[in-house]
């Protein structure tokens, strides 16, 4: 778990103590900030679940590719250099 996904959770959790006080003293202020509190912890928490799983994804492709150029090294830097040379035609054209 991230921390944004306990922070999310906590915040989360903290909004709706503050909604159920806020409901029984009758305070619409605190109310809405706890209503305010839930909405960001479970934005907070969403971002921490999207950002893990990228990061995941990210570390099982670079995985794949530490292989590939294990056993193709000769492939692998052909690709490094003809992406780098259409990268480098890209930028010579933009500053045209």
């Amino acid at each position: 778990m991230t921390d944004d996904r306990i922070e999310g959770a906590v915040r989360k959790g903290v909004g709706h103590v503050q909604d159920a006080v806020g409901g029984l003293v009758g305070d619409e202020g605190t109310q809405i900030k706890g209503k305010l509190n839930q909405a960001g912890g479970s934005v907070q928490d969403a971002y921490g679940k999207a950002r893990g799983a990228v990061e995941s994804k990210a570390k099982d492709l670079h995985g794949e590719f530490e292989d590939f150029a294990k056993r193709h090294p000769h492939t692998a830097v052909g690709m490094g250099v003809s992406l780098g040379f259409l990268l480098g035609l890209l930028v010579a054209r933009s500053r045209d």
